[in-house]
């Protein structure tokens, strides 16, 4: 009897392992036919993601990093395809800005005087050099944002009000004016 008990009980383990491998397995699939519907940049982007959760893994599974670290950059790593899926889905572009997912307390990382995560809009500017992009919760809300490349930051300066700036005529040709000094090239 306890033969026969240990033999079902085998079969109902492997049985179980073999169920969970399929649904990994499809859960796996359903994700790159998923991936396979966006553009070389974005499926590079969501694998660049993907490597890193396996880093993470990798890193606590060898316990080089605490649970803490783990749960917290594994949700940032799925906060930043969240929005980089919904993004690519929005825009039917395959482009990606440079995305960065932080924490409440880790906005001092990004902004030298963090602002109060009440004053963001989605869309919105913040401090000039991000776009904030939504928030994404897990255990923890992550806020994202997109920052904007040296051209958007230039386009938005020259959008901004000016002063008007009184040049004295002996600094008329000096740094900072516009016009720069005459070359004279010895031949």
């Amino acid at each position: 009897m306890r033969l026969a008990n240990f033999r079902v009980g085998r079969w109902a383990a492997l049985l179980v392992f073999l169920g969970a491998c399929l649904s990994v397995s499809a859960a796996a699939q359903s994700r790159s036919v998923e991936e396979g519907k966006f553009g070389p940049v974005v499926r590079a982007y969501l694998g660049y993601l993907k490597n890193e959760q396996e880093v993470v893994d990798d890193r606590v599974s060898r316990h080089e990093v605490s649970p803490t670290y783990y749960r917290r950059n594994s949700n940032r790593i799925r906060a930043l395809r969240q929005i980089a899926i919904r993004i690519a889905r929005e825009t039917h572009n395959d482009y990606l800005p440079e995305l960065e997912a932080v924490t409440r307390d880790e906005l001092g990382l990004l902004f030298e005087r963090p602002p109060q995560p009440q004053s963001f809009r989605v869309g919105a500017l913040v401090r000039g050099a991000f776009r904030f992009m939504g928030t994404v919760r897990t255990h923890e809300v992550f806020y994202v944002f997109a920052r904007l490349d040296p051209y958007e930051q230039a386009d938005l300066r020259q959008l901004e009000p000016r002063e008007e700036a009184t040049v004295s005529p002996s600094s008329a040709t000096g740094p900072g004016t516009g016009t720069r000094e005459r070359r004279v090239t010895v031949p």
